[in-house]
């Protein structure tokens, strides 16, 4: 039994290490975030299994403890993109979807012309 909680452990983490790829491509905080929410519970999948191999109790107490930050570090994340939010402007965040995403859709969806943002700034009203 314990020989398939450790082949059991390496899959989780040679899954996650699959994972990781396609998350770390991106270049946003939240694919960062992802990735590391990914990396954290593989780890405890594969800690906790290790510890039921084992038979360890501090391999168990290791994991449940990595749960904890993790949740905490969720958390964090959260309330800096809602301060960060809170300190720019509409308009500010607005481009900002528009720089990421590429294509030239506000954050409800909805299709915007570029060339008439760019009079509206500059005060032409053609």
């Amino acid at each position: 039994m314990a020989d398939f909680l450790l082949v059991s452990a390496l899959f989780v983490l040679a899954m996650v290490a699959l994972g990781l790829f396609p998350i770390l491509r991106g270049a946003s905080e939240a694919d960062s975030l992802m990735a590391a929410q990914l990396l954290g519970t593989g780890g405890i999948a594969a800690l906790l299994l290790l510890g039921a191999a084992t038979g360890v109790a501090a391999v168990v107490d290791v994991a449940l403890t990595l749960a904890l930050l993790a949740a905490f570090a969720s958390f964090a994340f959260v309330k800096a993109r809602e301060s960060k939010a809170a300190n720019t402007s509409p308009r500010d965040r607005a481009a900002e979807f528009v720089d990421r995403s590429g294509d030239s859709r506000d954050r409800s969806g909805n299709s915007r012309d570029r060339s008439s943002d760019s009079r509206e700034r500059s005060g032409d009203s053609r």
